[in-house]
């Protein structure tokens, strides 16, 4: 049985940074694509971040430049660093797990698996 386990959310400050982990297990972790989803209060969930299990990175274009994925397949762990954050940041961060062994593209991802959530409140 996949697990996920998200950490790290929490209120900041505009321009201010948070770190949020996912912590996965059931599963051969090395082999499959993860992600980050975010919903915001009112709005669809939509994906923030990808990484490959090769560790090749997507970003949606409202953080590109801001945030950075990254994995540490010896921890089982994904990472989101989060700068320079943004109001309009404020949602619910899911971590997803990709069902498709060895995705090599976002279009080839299918996430199946997720997280609980972690609040992230950006606000002054």
């Amino acid at each position: 049985q996949v697990r996920l386990v998200e950490s790290g959310g929490g209120l900041v400050q505009p321009g201010g940074s948070l770190r949020l982990s996912c912590a996965a297990s059931g599963r051969i972790f090395s082999q499959y694509a993860m992600g980050w989803f975010r919903q915001a209060p009112g709005k669809e969930r939509e994906l923030v971040a990808a990484v490959t299990w090769t560790g090749e990175p997507n970003y949606a274009d409202s953080v590109k430049g801001r945030f950075t994925i990254s994995r540490d397949n010896g921890k089982n762990t994904v990472y989101l660093q989060m700068n320079i954050l943004k109001p309009e940041d404020t949602a619910v961060y899911y971590c997803a797990g990709d069902t498709v062994r060895h995705a090599n593209s976002r279009q080839q991802m299918n996430f199946g698996y997720w997280g609980q959530g972690t609040q992230v409140s950006v606000s002054s």
